[in-house]
């Protein structure tokens, strides 16, 4: 792994203001681009590849779709994966071998059965390709990103009498808990004390401002699990996340926003620190 001392003193500490001196997500991406060594730009990819799926399901609906640009792959290139993927005795290349099979394997079969959402199907898959990563901090991070959407989850179907167990997904101990245990917060609150944060989340009636408090308590992650060395690949992953953040809130709530966005974060740094037990 490298150390990327003049790219990282080169752009701006970020500021969840949104004063950060005109760097964008796709500024940083170019400057990675050109500065990153193979390896590491391969660390960046995991972050893209959320978009693509997300990219690629909007095109299963309407090939005339515009996609986000924050993939790695062009409209042209998903649509020609589609393409392919009518085809079964195909070899598909260019692609992590989870979209073609989520396609040929479950979208093309299921994808006109009732009760299938096929976005659970393939962010699933998502989630265990990243989780597959060499690097443990990558891993931790979309560990922590996978934990947070289950137990958000689990307490939305808690809270209006659902199955919990129909609505969550994958499994480790945190699932485990979840499909067996009755209590108000899972009996998570024992184990797991950033659970009670995660409650006064669910809780928010207000879509908006219930993302940007997940938001908020993923930057302080980055942050706390970053501070020790400015200049590292991981510091370099965490930059592009918080940028990602940046740019939807930039683009959702230009005014209040930015100031909401930085005021919760302040209060969750106040507040407490983002446990290691998170990541299991």
């Amino acid at each position: 792994m490298g150390s990327y001392y003049f790219l990282m003193t080169d752009v701006p500490v970020l500021s969840p203001d949104g004063n950060n001196k005109g760097i964008t997500y796709a500024d940083f991406r170019l400057m990675c681009k050109e500065e990153l060594s193979k390896p590491d730009m391969r660390l960046l990819y995991t972050v893209y590849l959320k978009h693509d799926c997300l990219n690629l399901l909007k095109l299963l609906k309407d090939p005339e779709a515009e996609i986000k640009v924050q993939g790695n792959y062009t409209t042209e290139e998903l649509l020609k994966l589609i393409e392919e993927c009518n085809y079964d005795d195909r070899k598909i290349v260019g692609y992590p071998s989870f979209l073609p099979q989520f396609l040929m394997n479950s979208y093309y079969i299921r994808k006109d059965e009732p009760g299938y959402f096929a976005e659970d199907e393939l962010m699933m898959a998502f989630y265990e390709y990243a989780f597959k990563n060499k690097n443990e901090f990558v891993v931790k991070w979309w560990k922590m990103n996978f934990n947070i959407t289950n137990i958000l989850t689990a307490l939305i179907a808690r809270k209006n009498g659902w199955n919990v167990a129909d609505y969550i997904q994958g499994d480790n101990e945190i699932t485990e808990m979840m499909r067996m245990n009755k209590s108000k917060d899972f009996d998570l609150g024992r184990e797991y004390d950033y659970v009670p944060e995660l409650m006064k989340i669910s809780e928010i009636e207000d879509p908006v401002e219930k993302e940007k408090r997940i938001d908020a308590f993923k930057w302080v992650w980055l942050d706390e699990h970053t501070f020790c060395d400015a200049f590292c690949i991981e510091t370099v992953f965490a930059y592009l996340c918080k940028l990602e953040m940046l740019d939807r809130w930039e683009k959702l709530d230009p005014e209040t926003g930015k100031k909401t966005f930085t005021e919760i974060i302040e209060n969750l740094r106040s507040e407490a620190k983002v446990p290691e037990e998170f990541i299991q």
